[in-house]
């Protein structure tokens, strides 16, 4: 619908784009729109989501075809990322998975990890998170507290994370955690832990204001055994691959913010058109037009960006900065859009059953995750004057 209205975004425009784009709004509308309410109850997706979409190539989709995933670059990844959150698909993390947990496999694992892990997770047979957060600690990642006490031939892994996107589905971890405590070679290190090792367990799904269906809890360690061959890259290098992929995460926030507003306008677009008041449609009323031209012109600003950022990924060139300027920008954005929508649905917009209502309490956790926006302000001001800081060090 908004094609009308905005220029076409030439990094979807290719012909396997259009049929990729094709087939994952049929997979929303045939088989995920009708289970909302159920996920949402049961506070988590099913299983057979998961390898529904690996069957059809959704999972992995950049990762190469040797270790099961697509082949494809990043543009692909980002089309369903965005087409999922027009329609306020949220509760399965395909993208944390696919787009976080993935590429931290396939850059930094071994060869033995990555033949174990990536075709397994392109198939959907096998569910991923990325344990970072622990209560006393959020942006702050040099502040985490799970240790692992290197016992020779395993790590001795005892802690907790909390906020943990697939969370309780999940049957492997990227988990970060603290090796050689207390010395002068203390460092922050990332392990691949599967939850069928002892000692792993899980809480129960949080209630949260939005994201229902998402699986979010927390991960306990107690004592868990892990093999010296799941230490992911090198002992002590974690804090740095984790600054490092973050990029790509915030980018992909910013993508849903791009989907979840576009989605939003075209739903109020559809609603004002039909909804009357005072013997005429709302979009009749100037109010109207204004707020959702207002609405347009912004997202399509963002997009603009965004659309730059996404090619920069394929290219290995993305950021720090400017995947903080996307992740900052959309969110805002995002936030501002569903609002002024909502708005324009009066008191049918606080309902639950109508997706503006879900996209409201959905969106506001975007501008907290992968770094809240606050850090995100911090990450490009320290761009800005990124000389000055050097000057101070030395």
């Amino acid at each position: 619908m908004l094609k009308n209205v905005l220029l076409e975004r030439d990094i979807y425009a290719s012909e396997e784009h259009k049929m990729m784009q094709s087939m994952i709004q049929d997979f929303i509308q045939n088989e995920m729109m009708d289970q909302i309410d159920e996920w949402e109850e049961n506070g988590m997706v099913n299983r057979t989501i998961w390898e529904r979409a690996g069957e059809l190539g959704l999972l992995c989709i950049d990762m190469p075809e040797d270790y099961g995933g697509s082949g494809l670059d990043f543009s692909f990844s980002a089309l369903l990322i965005e087409e999922m959150n027009k329609e306020g698909i949220t509760g399965p993390g395909f993208s944390l998975h696919s787009d976080i947990v993935a590429p931290y496999l396939l850059k930094y694992g071994t060869e033995a990890q990555k033949q174990n892990y990536l075709p397994q997770m392109a198939s959907g047979k096998m569910i991923t998170s990325i344990g970072m957060t622990e209560p006393n600690c959020g942006s702050d990642l040099k502040a985490i507290r799970t240790i692992a006490e290197d016992k020779g031939d395993h790590y001795l892994v005892n802690g907790q994370k909390t906020f943990i996107t697939n969370g309780y589905m999940c049957d492997m971890s990227i988990v970060a955690v603290k090796t050689n405590s207390g010395t002068e070679n203390e460092g922050v290190s990332l392990l691949i832990i599967e939850t069928a090792f002892d000692g792993f367990t899980k809480g129960v799904p949080f209630k949260k204001i939005g994201l229902k269906a998402q699986d979010t809890c927390e991960l306990f360690f107690d004592n868990v055994k892990v093999p010296k061959d799941n230490l992911l890259g090198e002992e002590g290098q974690g804090f740095k691959i984790m600054m490092t992929e973050l990029a790509r995460e915030r980018l992909s926030v910013a993508l849903a913010a791009i989907g979840g507003a576009e989605g939003a306008i075209e739903k109020t677009i559809a609603y004002t058109s039909t909804r009357t008041a005072f013997k005429q449609p709302i979009a009749q009323f100037q109010n109207t037009q204004f707020i959702l031209a207002e609405c347009a012109t912004q997202l399509q600003l963002n997009q603009a960006f965004i659309d730059r950022c996404t090619r920069l990924v394929s290219a290995h060139q993305l950021t720090a900065a400017n995947a903080s300027i996307a992740k900052y920008a959309a969110t805002e954005m995002h936030g501002k859009v569903v609002d002024e929508c909502l708005q324009l649905f009066g008191g049918y917009g606080y309902m639950w059953d109508y997706p503006i209502a879900r996209m409201y309490a959905d969106n506001r956790v975007a501008r907290i995750y992968a770094g809240t926006n606050e850090i995100m302000k911090l990450l490009i001001a320290r761009g800005l004057f990124k000389e000055l800081f050097q000057k101070n060090k030395a």
